[in-house]
């Protein structure tokens, strides 16, 4: 099993896919603990796609049910780059992801402990939470995108 600084540098290489399409970069993805495989991958697309389910977590979540063969993604966790929102974390619940690794804490929309904890109340499913993990490069990431984003709107390009 590799460690969560491994998975998490997988989602930050596919949030910079995202970034170059002019997307928020968020990159995803889910991963078969029995065995460490990667299972499912997404970077958000809700620009591209004009899709407010377009979130990297959905995208990621949607490719390991399919290639698992089911909606219960037990024995599975997801690593993504920023703090899910709350539309995420719900999903996350849903598809019973054992454990959420994410790397920038996100004040705006977080949903595992920076607005609210969905995950501590008390639905029928508690997935384990660690966040931080390249907090740094992912928090910088973004920062990077939004600077040069305003930097475009600024200039009319």
């Amino acid at each position: 099993m590799m460690s969560d600084e491994y998975y998490m540098s997988r989602a930050i290489e596919l949030a910079k896919k995202a970034a170059l399409l002019w997307e928020v970069p968020v990159g995803a993805v889910v991963v078969k603990k029995a065995t460490g495989e990667i299972v499912g991958e997404g970077y958000n697309l809700r620009e591209s796609e004009k899709d407010p389910l377009a979130h990297a977590e959905l995208i990621a979540i949607r490719e390991a049910s399919r290639k698992l063969g089911g909606w219960r993604l037990t024995d599975c966790e997801l690593f993504v780059t920023l703090e899910p929102c709350p539309m995420c974390c719900g999903a996350m619940i849903n598809s019973r992801i054992e454990r959420v690794v994410f790397g920038a804490y996100d004040g705006k929309a977080g949903s595992c402990g920076s607005v609210i904890d969905l995950f501590g109340l008390p639905y029928n499913h508690k997935p384990l939470t660690v966040g931080g993990v390249l907090e740094e490069e992912c928090s910088a990431m973004l920062t990077d995108f939004f600077r040069e984003l305003r930097s475009r709107r600024e200039s009319g390009s």
